[in-house]
């Protein structure tokens, strides 16, 4: 089989009058540096969000469960700062990670004075000796 010389040359002629003339045209023709700058600058953005999805999502086998990685660095404080009590209960996490106190002390000194609570109050060392409710 011989080839045909000129078989691109009439390639880009077939493209060029189905497609237009910027069809064949060289891609870096229209290239600046200020276009390539832009596309870096975007590129890194890009991977960036790519790699935070990424690092979000990931998950580790941990005892028979899939837990999310970002789950695993947070240091779990199982202490309330309000009474002092160590917890192992599951509802403490969810009011600690909100109210900074375990659930005990959300349902004796937050619970229908969340907006007071919010803006930094706390009970004294004697109303907590006391349990007296404010």
């Amino acid at each position: 089989m011989k080839k045909d010389q000129n078989y691109i040359v009439k390639l880009e002629k077939a493209i060029e009058k189905k497609y237009g003339t910027d069809a064949i045209q060289n891609p870096k023709a229209g290239w600046t540096a200020e276009k390539e700058k832009e596309h870096i600058e975007n590129s890194k953005e890009f991977y960036k969000k790519q790699y935070e999805k990424k690092q979000a999502s990931e998950r580790i086998e941990k005892e028979g469960f899939f837990l999310s990685k970002k789950l695993l660095n947070k240091e779990s404080n199982r202490v309330c700062p309000v009474c002092s009590v160590y917890s192992f209960e599951m509802k403490d996490d969810l009011y600690m990670g909100k109210y900074d106190c375990c659930f005990k002390c959300y349902i004796k000194w937050v619970e229908g004075r969340e907006e007071r609570w919010f803006d930094g109050w706390r009970p004294n060392i004697e109303e907590i000796d006391n349990g007296n409710n404010v």
